[in-house]
This record gives structure tokens, sequence and C-alpha cells, in this order.
């Protein structure tokens, strides 16, 4: 078995060899290719390299071409702050729509057009030339609060949902519209999962995400399957209170960040969800030694299982400890999915 193949019988039957392994790394892996990160955001082939690298060294189950959120900003004519070696930046007090009316002449961009999403899609190209069907390829869209939040900014994004309730619809709808478009690019070109970034959505309260939150997400989570994709759903941050509406998306995979146990999450998504995470990528995977890290994973596991992927709440953080994240990796070689309770506790 693969691990291409791997993760798919985890998302399809919860029966594989060993449990899947899938951090998030950008930063990281643009290290562990030793190329400063304006390189990996920008240019799709360095990108592709340092992915591979990280995920031939690490035994990673799947590569990724996320790399920041503002591709899709920047194509929509955001202004965006580039960095020599750090994600590029939407700037927040010059946002596209801080005058709510520029959204009724803001048009759908094409991912095709030439702009930084096209450079996912041929990230996606190039993953699929070489390691199709070998490692899961992992696309990446921006969800609809995170995205409404890239081109409003934060701040007025949040007041919106009171003062004006049917402008945050319509952005949502044009948001909608644009990522459904991204995604089904890079599902054509070649991505066997869409990775949707929802953080802004962790902001909200439970009334707020139910009434306007959740339903768009429901919309993209829908018509992404519909045109046959995958979806890993990633809301980093406390979602505590809105793990039953995540849950309710009918995702393939769910990642929770550290501060969300993952008994909770498996409580509240039931037993079918394939749950992802969640150690603490800084406090425990940066900061801790491997012993901490297989202590910690082995806790994941046991309160996520039976349907669970390796995992960290959030990026794998510049600066991580190899042994560090070999232990992860130790961990996932080592472990079936579901072993009983008894098998567990005497492992720790």
């Amino acid at each position: 078995m693969n691990s291409y193949q791997r993760v798919l019988e985890m998302i399809a039957t919860g029966n594989c060899d060993h449990l899947p392994l899938m951090p998030i790394t950008m930063m990281f892996a643009a290290d562990i290719l030793g190329v400063p990160y304006a390189d990996y955001a920008t240019d799709h082939r360095v990108l592709v390299d340092a992915q591979l690298k990280t995920a031939e060294i690490f035994g990673f189950d799947y590569v990724s071409c996320i790399s920041d959120p503002a591709r899709e900003a920047a194509d929509c004519g955001a202004v965006i702050q580039y960095f020599e070696d750090q994600p590029p930046a939407i700037v927040e007090d010059k946002a596209l729509l801080s005058d709510k009316t520029t959204l009724s002449r803001l048009r759908v961009p094409n991912p095709l057009g030439g702009g930084r999403m096209k450079d996912r899609v041929r990230a996606a190209e190039l993953f699929r030339k070489r390691v199709g069907g070998e490692l899961l390829i992992e696309g990446w869209i921006e969800g609809p609060c995170a995205e409404a939040a890239d081109l409003r900014g934060i701040n007025a994004l949040m007041t919106d949902f009171f003062d004006d309730p049917q402008f945050i619809r319509d952005l949502f709808e044009f948001v909608l519209e644009m990522e459904l478009a991204f995604a089904k690019a890079q599902i054509e070109a070649g991505v066997d999962i869409i990775g949707v970034g929802d953080a802004a959505a962790s902001l909200v309260g439970p009334k707020i995400y139910d009434q306007f939150v959740l339903p768009y997400e429901k919309r993209m989570v829908d018509a992404i399957h519909e045109i046959g994709g995958r979806i890993r759903l990633h809301i980093c941050g406390n979602t505590n209170r809105i793990l039953s509406g995540m849950g309710s998306l009918g995702c393939e995979i769910v990642d929770l960040d550290f501060m969300v146990p993952l008994a909770a999450g498996r409580e509240k998504m039931g037993p079918a969800q394939v749950l992802l995470g969640n150690i603490d990528p800084v406090k425990c995977l940066r900061n801790g030694n491997p012993e901490d890290v297989t202590q910690a994973i082995r806790r994941c596991h046991a309160e996520a299982r039976p349907r669970y992927i390796v995992g960290t709440g959030c990026e794998v953080p510049r600066g991580t400890p190899h042994a560090n994240l070999l232990a992860l990796t130790e961990y996932a070689r080592s472990h079936p999915p579901d072993p009983s309770a008894t098998a567990l506790e005497d492992r720790k």
C-alpha cells in the first residue's frame, strides 16, 4: 500500500496498513530545500521541489500546494506586501473592499489567467507528473469567511455581520463563485483533495457561524463534491463552539487545532469522520522533545480513533527539530488505525 492508497483507504473505510501522516509544512519545507520563502510562495517549481524533499525525508503521505492565503486576493487586485523570507501578507489598512461599493464592480478573476492562482494550478500539474498516484496531492482554497476577511479586512468584516448582513451575503456569494472556479481548476490539474482554509470562522460565535458561515461552507463543500473533489477542512483556532456544524459539512477530513480536544471532535462529529491533528505545533512540536511529541500524538490517537490521520494543530513551525517531526513519522508508521484500547495503553 503506497501513500496515495493509504490516505484514500483511511477516508473510504478507516482500514489501512498504518496511520497516514499529513502535517502542514510551508516555511519549514522552504527551509528544508534551503530557499527563501519568497521563492517558495511565488514559483511553483520551488514549492514542488520543497514539498517533495520534505515528504521524502519525513515520510509524509502527501504533498500540498499551500503557501499563503493571499493568492485569490492578489488576483482580485488587493494590495499584497511581499517579503524576502516570510509569507506574503495582505495589507489590511488598504483592503480592497474598504469601500463596500467596490464589490459591485469586482469581477471574479480567471484562475488560469496568469496570476498567483495560476501558479498554484501549475504546482498541481507538476505534482501530478512527478508523484501522481504515489503521494496524495492536496490543492488549497480559502473558505468563505477567510477570503471575505482578506478582501474586506477582518475588523470591518466582523462588524458587517451586525451592521450590514446583506453585504455579507453578497460578499460570500462572490467568494463562493471565485473559490469554486479555483477548486475546479486545481482538480482538473490533478489534485486529489482540496484543502479549505477558513480560519476567520473560528472568530465568530456559534449563532453567526450557523446563520452566515455554515450555509456557504456547506454550499462550497457540496459543489466541490459535485465536480468530483474531496475536501480537507482546516479552521485553525478555537472551534469548540462550532464543532457540530463543522461535522455536518461532509468533508472527508477535518483538522482540529490544538486547543480543541480531539475527544470533543469525535463526540460531536461521530465515528465516521476522519479527524486530523492536533498536537500543539509550538509548545510541543517545536519546543518539546521526541518523547513529548510521542506522548502527545499517542493521546490524540486514543481520542480520535478509529478514523485518524497524524498531524499537528496547524503549520509545522520553522525551526522545528527534525527529531521531533521524525517522532510523528515513527508513530504513524508503527501504529494501525484502530488498535484496541489495551494495545494503546500498553504502549504508554
